[in-house]
């Protein structure tokens, strides 16, 4: 059969030649210039206490991001599947905000509307609750920008899915919550996983939506971007690699676990669909 695209061999080639100029590289000099700085430097880097407290906040805050957009993220995504409304395609679109939305605007837009005297920080400032400034208000910016790879994610193995399975289902008398537990969350779990990785990704690499809201405290709402920032403007350029190097190896590790379990998830449904099919 004829290919519509060059062979493998050529394929193959143009595709690392990209990715070493785009990915490996970058990484690689990154690696690089850290091990030629010298080993007291990157060991007096990577064992700052703000380093932990940092890493702490980044890693905590996108985290429980992810989360929050793993489970309002299925439920845009179903209603913007499974309804017709008015605004809907101004619903959709809007979705995609935070991907077309400049970070720094994002970052101030939230830090007006959540500070003590914006329209929501003024609501919540009488119950005692402060939100800018504070670890409350990164997870929030973090929730912000990753909420699209959920949604995204989830949306089209939502549309593929048959909806004469449900109603068998609900024909032999399952409940709404035994049909969906059952029949569709495992169907939709893997996407679910991806786009919750995505957006765990994208949280711990981001600056500019967090940098106005975060109040940047060192040892309470300073995250690891901006740490690295810091050392850049002090020229702490051993600093600032060591602490990107062990930023590359953490989300490095966390992805691959987070790929093998979703990797686990596909290959366990499969072989549930092969067993009740026989």
């Amino acid at each position: 059969m004829k290919r519509t695209l060059p062979g493998f061999p050529l394929s193959f080639g143009f595709m690392m030649f990209y990715m070493s100029f785009i990915v490996f590289i970058p990484l690689i000099a990154l690696v690089w210039y850290t091990m030629g700085s010298g080993w007291e430097a990157f060991w007096n880097a990577i064992t700052d206490p703000r380093l932990f407290a940092a890493l702490r906040l980044s890693f905590s805050a996108s985290f429980i991001a992810a989360i929050i957009n793993g489970v309002f993220g299925l439920l845009i995504a179903w209603v913007l599947v499974r309804y017709d409304f008015f605004g809907k395609r101004i619903m959709d679109g809007m979705i995609d905000l935070p991907f077309a939305l400049p970070t720094a605007v994002a970052g101030i837009a939230l830090t007006s509307l959540y500070a003590e005297n914006g329209w929501i920080g003024s609501l919540l400032a009488p119950l005692g609750i402060q939100v800018a400034f504070t670890p409350i208000g990164v997870t929030i910016a973090l929730t912000f920008i990753g909420l699209p790879f959920v949604v995204r994610m989830v949306e089209p193995v939502l549309r593929s899915l048959d909806q004469e399975t449900e109603e068998a289902a609900g024909l032999l008398g399952a409940s709404p919550f035994t049909i969906f537990n059952t029949v569709l969350l495992p169907l939709l779990t893997p996407a679910i996983l991806a786009g919750m990785t995505l957006a765990f990704a994208r949280a711990l690499g981001e600056y500019g939506s967090v940098v106005f809201i975060a109040g940047n405290i060192p040892m309470q709402t300073e995250i690891v971007p901006l740490l690295i920032m810091n050392k850049l403007e002090q020229f702490d350029y051993a600093g600032a690699t060591a602490i990107a190097t062990v930023m590359l190896a953490l989300s490095f590790l966390l992805l691959l676990g987070a790929n093998i379990l979703q990797w686990w998830l596909s290959r366990k449904l499969g072989q549930k669909v092969v067993d009740s099919s026989r």
